[in-house]
């Protein structure tokens, strides 16, 4: 029984593999270690060469779309972590390859609220959205909500300020590396279409969260009220940010800032 069993996951390793795009980003390295706790076999697209890496690497060209086609070759799945703020070049010029080497399954994570906050990034990432449902491909699309990491490096930024102007809005963090468990599952399962959104454990005010990074990292700030005209801060106002009802995240704010 155990000869078998090991016998499946050697096939599972050497058969096709996962390919991962932005594998070097915050989430898409989590992917990466999950893939690989799984059992699969994983090759990354990047934009830079490398050579000491213990993963297929793949050097591809986003705007022309070299290496690409390649890098599409014989994978069973796509887990798309790659991100083009402002257009829909990254997701065209993927989709194209895909459909030329085989049609994997393209995996695609994407935000909670886009289609009802009129931010241009969210217009962007609404539209590659839509480019991916009407590709041809087999595919999924997976929404999550902000990562505890975002909040961090803003956190940060706004720390450099002895004078801190904060939105009175709410937040539904979310660890990453429950995103990319989320992402595994979906790319070694069957294409689903749009899945429900995720969202972290606990819906939080930002100025809370921020009061408590500046806690943790020793730093004494004056935290000031801001509040703007206009539909993009009305929408977050009005919570289109969040999923409380599908509050798949564990992590807290507080544990995740400990760890990091």
């Amino acid at each position: 029984m155990r000869a078998t069993a090991n016998a499946a996951r050697r096939d599972r390793i050497t058969g096709v593999a996962v390919l991962v795009t932005g594998a070097t980003g915050a989430l898409g390295r989590r992917v990466v270690d999950r893939l690989v706790a799984a059992g699969q076999r994983v090759r990354i697209a990047s934009r830079r060469p490398r050579t000491d890496s213990p993963h297929e690497w793949t050097v591809v060209d986003y705007k022309t779309g070299a290496g690409l086609e390649d890098a599409c070759r014989d994978v069973s799945a796509i887990v798309h972590c790659a991100y083009a703020p402002t257009n829909t070049s990254v997701e065209e010029a993927l989709v194209a390859a895909a459909r030329r080497a085989g049609r994997p399954h393209l995996v695609y994570v994407s935000i909670v609220g886009i289609d009802r906050i009129p931010l241009f990034s969210y217009q962007a990432k609404l539209a590659a959205e839509r480019l991916i449902a009407d590709s041809g491909l087999p595919w999924t699309v997976l929404r999550a909500t902000q990562f505890h990491d975002l909040i961090f490096r803003g956190a940060a930024l706004l720390g450099r300020s002895p004078v801190v102007p904060i939105l009175p809005i709410r937040v539904q963090p979310i660890d990453s590396g429950e995103v990319a468990g989320r992402l595994v599952e979906l790319a070694t399962g069957a294409p689903a279409g749009r899945v429900p959104d995720i969202g972290g454990p606990q819906v939080r005010e930002v100025a809370d969260l921020i009061r408590i990074y500046f806690r943790a990292k020793e730093k004494r700030r004056l935290l000031v009220p801001l509040r703007l005209p206009g539909r993009t801060y009305r929408a977050f106002r009005d919570g289109n940010n969040l999923t409380p009802d599908n509050a798949y995240g564990t992590i807290t704010f507080e544990q995740a800032l400990q760890a990091d």
